[in-house]
């Protein structure tokens, strides 16, 4: 593996670590400032303006809003079809916190379904990330 190579993989890596962990992280947050604010959130918008008063919530947005940003930076680099199934990790991760954190209770069947969201991470995760040759513009 070559020089250039290996720094691709390692800037993946990292940048897929930061995709995941502030999507579910910044799920979390928002779902449990939302759980806090409770029913008050209505149709109307100035009621979801109020909501980010709640710092569980302001994190949670902020985070998402890192996550955006980590995410369009992995897309300009790494193919779409190993950044989706990759960072679909996040997706398990998420159903545990909830399970965890917010005890959610998770179905046999949907735990059945996040072992095939593993399976499916893991032989992607083996693959590179990057078929195209060059800067993929035309």
């Amino acid at each position: 593996m070559d020089t250039r190579s290996a720094a691709l993989r390692l800037k993946t890596r990292v940048f897929t670590i930061l995709v995941v962990l502030s999507n579910v992280l910044g799920n979390f947050s928002l779902s449990w400032g939302l759980r806090r604010v409770g029913s008050l959130l209505s149709v109307s918008p100035l009621a979801y303006i109020e909501a980010l008063g709640n710092p569980w919530v302001a994190l949670g947005v902020s985070l998402l809003i890192l996550w955006l940003l980590s995410h369009m930076a992995l897309l300009s680099w790494a193919d779409l079809s190993y950044v989706l199934p990759v960072t679909s990790i996040g997706y398990v991760l998420a159903a545990v916190v909830g399970r965890v954190f917010l005890h959610e209770h998770i179905s046999t069947a949907r735990w059945a379904g996040i072992l095939l969201i593993v399976t499916g991470v893991a032989l992607v995760a083996r693959t590179a990330p990057r078929t195209a040759h060059g800067g993929g513009r035309r």
